[in-house]
This record gives structure tokens, C-alpha cells and sequence, in this order.
């Protein structure tokens, strides 16, 4: 009887949640066709690169050194601030970019390695009926089937498995999987399927035999973070954006607005980290894309200005090959804090994170013994 309530229960959550769903994907569909005309009308002001090749650095440094202003000056060089590079001279805009150490040096070489819409955003969608967290992930599932569209050399689909060690689980997730292929819509990799214990241990042998039920399949991308970043600011570069990367800026540059009567930020002083050598980078716009070092950047227009970012550390442990077959990932739903835990196949080795604790900005992060024995402790 319990078994028959709760599935029941299950049932009645999920078709609900399925009408949820349709009547969010009604009320998004004129959005959806009104930004699709504004790619359409956006692919059709774009030009051939001006550089078959990118420029050498050296040539980059003389760009930066000899234009007189330039209209956006990126600082970071990292996934976003590439992106913010590329958007911008694609748009007609004269763009520059520095980065104080190398492309995706920071965080944009060290993430899961994945392309996701989020399944628990989906989750908070639909029991919260929170538009803005379905918005979300609709839109990242359009971006992760663009991604795996225009860079199939530096991502994949990647199937990732969700062991059930409860019978009344099954129905449960297998309804929010299935939500989540719907809202992908056309853009849904593979459908999800259900795997029986016997074939969910012979992909992963190490789980729990007594306790397991099954497992279900749904399907992610992943990609090369930190190579899809660099390919970002090499096409940059390549249709015109001034891209240095070993340029530190050291001041930010002001110039008072005639009409406002304020000090503006019109560019930067840049040092050469390699040569030592210093010149302004002037701009009418300044773009502060520097991630956790985005305060360090504020305080230089304004030593007063509060802090607004707080950094949190999410650690990944490089394990041996043999915990995750090479073609599937697992995911660990329900640790014993709460957080979700991928197990994800990486260049012939085991990828297991991730961790959000606060911390202290640092340029090189080294991951804490308390979060590394998290990490161990869950896989176990």
C-alpha cells in the first residue's frame, strides 16, 4: 500500500509537472520566434575574417600601442571576456583585449568539462513555477546544441547515468529525466533510457550490488574548456580584436565627461609581464571580465568601492581511468551533504567533483585536504 501511495504520488507530481512544462513552453514561444529573427538578421551582418591567420603577439602589441582608442577594451582573457571580444568585433566594434596571464588560465580551464542545461534548475522550475529558472535552462540547452554544432573537434554528447537504489526513485527520476528531454526539444541530444542493475554494473562495477535497483541514461555534452576558450580568442583575433595575453593592467586610465562633469574610465595602463615594458590602452568603453579578481579591478577606479564578489572553490580530483567507462559519466545525486557528484570520463582518466566552499582569492588555487577527503568519502 505504502509502495502503491507513493507511486501514486509520483504519478500525480509528474503529470503535473508535464503540464507545467507545456504551458511554459507555450508562453515562450513567441519569445523564441522573436529572437530567432534577430539571429537570422545578426548572421547577415557578418563578414569574412580579416586574418586567415592570427596575428603574432608581437604584431597584437603594436596594435594595442599604436591605435589611438579603441571603442571596447576586454580585461581577461578567460571565457568570458573572449566571448565579450568576439561579440563585440564581430559587431563592427574596434576591440581589445588583455590577459594578465595566459588564456584560460583560471577558471575557465579547471570546470566539470561539461555542457548542461541543469537538471535540478529544472527541478526548482517546476516546484517553484519559477519562469526565470526554466528561461534558464532553455536557454542553456540551445547554447549546449550550438556549442556541439559549430565545434564538433572540441565537443561530444556524453551519456551520464543515475544509479537507483530506492524502487519508488525510478518512476520519480525517470519522469524529471524525461522533462528534461522535452524542454530541449529539438535540441535533445538522445533520448534517456533505463538501465536494468546487471547492465548498469557492467558499465560501473564499483556501486553498491545489495542496494542497487537500476539506473537511468540521459545524455549531456562535454567539451574541451579551456581549448574552446583559446579557439574563442584566436577567432577574435582573427576578425580584427587586438588580443594580448601577459598584459597586466597595473591603473585604470580616467577622463572627465564634459557633460556629466565625472571621471570616466577611458582605457588602461598595461604592463608587458614578459618584457616589463608599460603603454596606455586607451577605449571608450571598459569591460571588467577578470572573474574572482573582479573587485581587485573596481578598487582601481574606486579604492572605496565595496566588495560585491565572493569566491567559492569548487575542487575536482583526477582519479584513475578505471572508475568510469570511457564513453559514460555518473552522476551522484544525493551525497551525504546534499551536492550532486559527477564521475566523468577525461582524457583515459576519471574526473570526480565538484565541491562549493568559500575561499580565499588566490592566482593558484590548491585545493583543501577537507574537500579532496569529501570528494574520496563520496566515492566509497
Amino acid at each position: 500500500m505504502a509502495f502503491q501511495k507513493a507511486f501514486k504520488g509520483t504519478v500525480l507530481v509528474g503529470g503535473g509537472a508535464l503540464a507545467t512544462v507545456l504551458g511554459l513552453s507555450q508562453f515562450a514561444q513567441y519569445r523564441r520566434k522573436q529572437v530567432n529573427l534577430a539571429y537570422v538578421e545578426a548572421a547577415e551582418c557578418f563578414t569574412e575574417p580579416v586574418n586567415r591567420e592570427p596575428p603574432s603577439r608581437e604584431a597584437q602589441l603594436l596594435t594595442l600601442q599604436n591605435t589611438p582608442e579603441f571603442d571596447i577594451l576586454v580585461i581577461g582573457g578567460g571565457a568570458t571576456g573572449s566571448g565579450c571580444a568576439l561579440d563585440a568585433v564581430t559587431r563592427g566594434l574596434k576591440t581589445a583585449l588583455v590577459e594578465r596571464d595566459d588564456f584560460s588560465s583560471g577558471t575557465s580551464s579547471r570546470s566539470t568539462k561539461l555542457i548542461h542545461g541543469g537538471v535540478r534548475y529544472l527541478q526548482k522550475a517546476i516546484m517553484k513555477l519559477d519562469i526565470e529558472q526554466y528561461r534558464m535552462v532553455k536557454e542553456a540547452l540551445h547554447e549546449r546544441a550550438n556549442l556541439l554544432e559549430i565545434a564538433p573537434h572540441l565537443s561530444a554528447p556524453l551519456p551520464i547515468m543515475l544509479p537507483i537504489y530506492k524502487w519508488w526513485q525510478l518512476p520519480y527520476y525517470w519522469v524529471g529525466i524525461k522533462l528534461y528531454d522535452l524542454v530541449a526539444g529539438s535540441n535533445c541530444l538522445k533520448s534517456s533510457y533505463v538501465l536494468s542493475k546487471s547492465r548498469a554494473l557492467e558499465h560501473f562495477p564499483m556501486l553498491q550490488k545489495d542496494k542497487l535497483v537500476g539506473a537511468i541514461v540521459y545524455y549531456d555534452g562535454q567539451h574541451n574548456d579551456a581549448r574552446m576558450n583559446l579557439a574563442i580568442a584566436l577567432t577574435a583575433a582573427r576578425y580584427g580584436a587586438a588580443t594580448a595575453n601577459y598584459m597586466e593592467v597595473v591603473s585604470l586610465l580616467k577622463k572627465t565627461d564634459p557633460e556629466t562633469g565625472k571621471d570616466c574610465v577611458r582605457g588602461a595602463r598595461c604592463k608587458d609581464v614578459l618584457t616589463g615594458q608599460e603603454f596606455d590602452v586607451r577605449a571608450k568603453c571598459v569591460i571588467n571580465a577578470t572573474g574572482p579578481f573582479t573587485d581587485s579591478v573596481r578598487k582601481m577606479d574606486d579604492k572605496n568601492a565595496a566588495a560585491i564578489c565572493q569566491p567559492s572553490a569548487g575542487v575536482h580530483i583526477v582519479m584513475p581511468g578505471y572508475y568510469s567507462p570511457e564513453s559514460m559519466g555518473l552522476l551522484d545525486p544525493a551525497t551525504s551533504d546534499g551536492r550532486v557528484i559527477f564521475f566523468l570520463p577525461w582524457q583515459k582518466m576519471t574526473i570526480a567533483g565538484t565541491t562549493d566552499t568559500p575561499t580565499d582569492i588566490t592566482s593558484h588555487p590548491i585545493p583543501s585536504e577537507e574537500d579532496i577527503n569529501f570528494i574520496l568519502n563520496e566515492v566509497q
